[in-house]
């Protein structure tokens, strides 16, 4: 069972931190799963990755293609058809608990100008830790990440 790993956006795009992220995921050989109910912000998602920054390329796929099952990192609204080990959330994607058991890492980026997507990270922590998983809540605030609470460290 991985962890679950909270990201507080206050200075950086989910683009931006997808950017520092993803190629630590996929340089682990996870097959990765990015994961929003927003069609148009995964669209935008593909676009970056294909070009931002010009000289870096990680090979990615949007959902509903016919080689879903084999692409390395898989951008879209469903299940992690392509063997994740890594789940991305963005946009307030969901997750179940059995969905998260099986991964080594799930990260759950939210904006933290956001009230609702504030609150709604907190009812995710919640259940996740009160079902066992590991979890780890990062913050930018200083200007860099940081971590500010892990659910397995006491006192």
């Amino acid at each position: 069972m991985g962890v679950a790993m909270f990201y507080h956006l206050t200075r950086s795009s989910p683009a931006e931190t997808l950017a520092a992220l993803l190629p630590r995921a996929v340089s682990q050989g996870w097959r990765v799963m990015i994961r929003s109910p927003d069609r148009a912000a995964l669209a935008r998602l593909d676009t970056a990755l294909w070009t931002d920054p010009p000289d870096s390329f990680l090979p990615h796929g949007m959902e509903g293609g016919p080689h879903d099952a084999d692409q390395p990192v898989l951008l879209g609204q469903g299940a992690a058809v392509n063997g994740a080990k890594g789940l991305f959330l963005l946009d307030g994607a969901e997750v179940s608990v059995a969905e998260v058991q099986p991964m080594e890492r799930v990260w759950l980026l939210f904006d933290g100008g956001d009230g609702a997507a504030v609150q709604a990270a907190r009812v995710k922590w919640k259940t996740l830790t009160a079902a066992g998983i590991a979890a780890q809540y990062w913050s930018e605030e200083s200007g860099r990440w940081q971590k500010k609470a892990d659910s397995v460290e006491k006192g």
